[in-house]
């Protein structure tokens, strides 16, 4: 096993999500000028990384520095990665099942669940095209992976396809994206707490395959969503027949065994997948201790939108789940296994430099992320409707008129 200065990662884990919600009180969003203003001198190397000014360096820089060996793919070693977790899936749900203890299914459910999102992680590589070289073998284990946990792997691979060529960009981004004023104050006072309240935030991704963004129409489900090009409506056929085909088996065995077996083997566990997907891919790109900027037209670059994503630090969990908290090399360059991320970003960061923010070192179970995410709900609601670098803005309104603040 390897080891890394920036993420140890000891062998296992689960994480809990508690639902508690520590006071934070936060104000309206400063303006650009005022958030400069709050910086000491001694941080203005910082302050320039911030106030989103291009890097002095360029996308091939990054790239050059980073080992040969690391884009390398390895079929074999990804296929390990795949048996390892359906081993650990397979014995989990046979312990579950012989046991039937209600003193067990807690740890079941959290440790399932977190098996899930491990599997996401895996078709996820497939869709980028990491897992292998082999476009075939990547659709079909995309499709194996994704579609036993009721991901359509076509359809959203095709949309996160989306959201890496366009990170950044307040219009053309794809998924936890800003919203724009103006898409904010029309939405419905119930979706927008909805949207920025714990823990409802957590159980968007369901909506968002069905219904995509706020502001944006169609579905990942559809062939004739405006997600897709012509060219791709078939695959997008293929993986609804296959979301499809896991619906019904579920469907079948609560008919064979009654829904309350499937429940709690499966539909619990899925839950807690999904709230792992929407906390990992909200944190990666919101929550900094500093407003980060987001770009519209010339101002926007995919190196620029890509240096605003965000590393995170999940203790036991990096192991667990393939090291997804390596997010901002894994943005620029997605091409790179999941299995050399750590190794790509220690030798990307002498480059990057004040343009990689650290992320905050996990205990061995990330706790510490709760906070972030607590405190980016309550500030980070929209971006203004014009200018070309924006930050969030914050709706006093929003909970209940409290007047909070932003650092």
């Amino acid at each position: 096993m390897r080891l890394s200065d920036s993420f140890p990662r000891p062998r296992i884990s689960l994480l809990y999500i508690w639902p508690w919600s520590p006071a934070l009180k936060n104000t309206v969003a400063p303006t650009k000028k005022q958030e400069v203003d709050a910086f000491s001198p001694e941080e203005s190397a910082e302050e320039e990384v911030q106030s989103g000014k291009p890097p002095p360096f360029r996308i091939g820089d990054v790239r050059a520095a980073i080992p040969s060996h690391c884009w390398v793919k390895d079929p074999w070693r990804s296929m390990s990665y795949v048996l390892r977790d359906a081993v650990v899936v397979a014995l989990l749900a046979l312990a579950a099942a012989s046991l039937d203890s209600w003193t067990f299914w807690p740890l079941y459910w959290l440790a399932q669940g977190t098996m899930f999102w491990a599997l996401f992680v895996l078709g996820h590589d497939c869709g980028h095209g990491s897992f292998s070289d082999s476009a075939l073998l990547n659709n079909v284990v995309g499709h194996l992976l994704h579609s036993t946990i009721l991901v359509p792997y076509h359809g959203w691979r095709i949309s996160h396809r989306t959201h890496h060529q366009n990170h950044g960009n307040v219009d053309k981004d794809e998924s936890w994206h800003p919203l724009s004023e103006k898409t904010y104050r029309e939405m419905d006072s119930t979706s927008r707490k909805m949207r920025f309240t714990f823990p409802f935030s957590l159980f968007a991704f369901p909506v968002y395959l069905w219904r995509r963004s706020p502001g944006k129409e169609g579905s990942h489900f559809l062939p004739s969503s405006k997600l897709f090009h012509p060219s791709e409506q078939q695959d997008v056929v293929v993986s609804t027949v296959c979301w499809s085909a896991m619906a019904a088996s579920l469907l079948c065995l609560s008919s064979a065994y009654g829904p309350a077996p499937v429940l709690k083997l499966y539909g619990v566990p899925y839950l807690v997948f999904v709230m792992w997907l929407d906390l990992v891919t909200y944190l990666h790109h919101h929550g900094h201790r500093h407003k980060l900027p987001w770009y519209r037209g010339k101002e926007w670059s995919y190196l620029r939108g890509g240096l605003t994503t965000i590393d995170r630090d999940y203790g036991w969990i990096n192991n667990i789940h393939h090291d997804i908290g390596t997010h901002v090399i894994h943005h620029l360059f997605p091409q790179i296994p999941h299995y050399n991320l750590v190794e790509a970003t220690t030798a990307a960061k002498p480059v990057l430099g004040k343009y990689y923010r650290e992320p905050e070192r996990s205990w061995p179970l990330p706790f510490h992320l709760l906070g972030a995410l607590l405190r980016s709900l309550r500030v980070d609601h929209f971006v203004s409707d014009e200018g070309d670098v924006v930050y969030y803005q914050t709706d006093p309104q929003l909970h209940g008129g409290r007047r909070q603040k932003s650092k």
